[in-house]
């Protein structure tokens, strides 16, 4: 029995980040940084994933001793792994290009023998199909979701652009959601954040979360909503991850029975310290996260 289990690509991540010119590569994607922040926070944690022969073997020897556990991990080795080129701008915001594309996951790709407190789905690169958010329905009692992959299109020369979605029924078999501010409102066809929080609620999505960098996140939950401001880093270098560091540190509380609003705090905590360094190198342990988390939920304010 596995914690929190996240399916979704690994990736290879080509990262010029805030500070320096220089090109980092390093392992990505969000088994990588959902697995890390929670295991940080004593939770077990496993993956559903997919990557191509091009994986470097340093990569799966490092998730291994950072306590990854790798069973549900398939190297396809007429593949590539999926990967990334991400180049930050002075405002915050980043292009994203889209370089390779592992495999997609499959509903054959989900054991029946998985046993698991939660299933956290976050596709990349439109690697999962609808057939298998409701089937993680039928394994887990608590379904996250953060739908980024569902939205991204890819033209030739691999740049993103979001786009809506059709129907959203499958909303139905997930308990928590989490995305961006940009991409809830693409997603829900509203301008105005805390009606889109409501509008994915109103398919029996129990947290709706749309986090919004900087400015902190939204958490929406019992008919009220919240502003969580982001805690504050010693320094921003690198962005990437940070979101599924966020969900990663709320999924680790939340099955601890925490209440969400706290789970949240903690997501914003876990995430400050991650954009301290380039790549997934800026996890830190429950006493740092837990002292940061405490001054963001002192911060915290109801909105209605």
């Amino acid at each position: 029995m596995f914690d929190i289990v996240t399916i979704g690509h690994f990736a290879i991540d080509f990262i010029k980040p805030l500070v320096g010119t220089r090109l980092r590569k390093r392992v990505g994607g969000p088994p990588t940084y959902v697995s890390l922040s929670a295991k940080k926070l004593g939770s077990s944690v496993s993956v559903i994933s997919k990557v191509g022969g091009d994986f470097p073997a340093k990569y799966i020897e490092w998730l291994r001793r950072m306590g990854v556990d790798l069973s549900g991990l398939k190297v396809c080795e007429d593949s590539k792994t999926t990967s990334f080129l991400l180049r930050y701008r002075p405002d915050g915001e980043r292009d994203l290009i889209l370089k390779g594309r592992a495999p997609p996951i499959s509903i054959e790709d989900l054991s029946p023998q998985l046993k698991t407190r939660a299933i956290h789905i976050s596709p990349i690169a439109n690697e999962i199909a609808i057939d298998v958010i409701r089937e993680a329905g039928n394994i887990a009692p608590i379904i996250s979701l953060d739908p980024q992959g569902l939205l991204r299109r890819f033209d030739s020369d691999g740049r993103v652009s979001l786009h809506k979605m059709g129907e959203l029924d499958f909303l139905r078999q997930v308990k928590i959601f989490k995305s961006s501010e940009r991409e809830i409102k693409i997603l829900t066809g509203r301008e105005d954040t805390a009606e889109a929080l409501r509008k994915i609620r109103g398919y029996g999505v129990e947290i709706a979360i749309a986090t919004m960098g900087w400015k902190g996140s939204f958490i929406s939950f019992n008919n009220k909503i919240f502003h969580v401001p982001a805690a504050k880093p010693r320094a921003i270098v690198d962005l990437t991850g940070a979101g599924d560091t966020f969900i990663g540190a709320f999924l680790a509380e939340y099955i601890k029975g925490k209440e969400p609003l706290w789970c949240a705090c903690v997501g914003a905590a876990a995430a400050s310290f991650l954009i301290e360094r380039v790549g997934p190198r800026g996890f830190r342990g429950r006493r740092d996260v837990y002292r940061r988390a405490v001054d963001v939920y002192e911060k915290a304010l109801i909105l209605g």
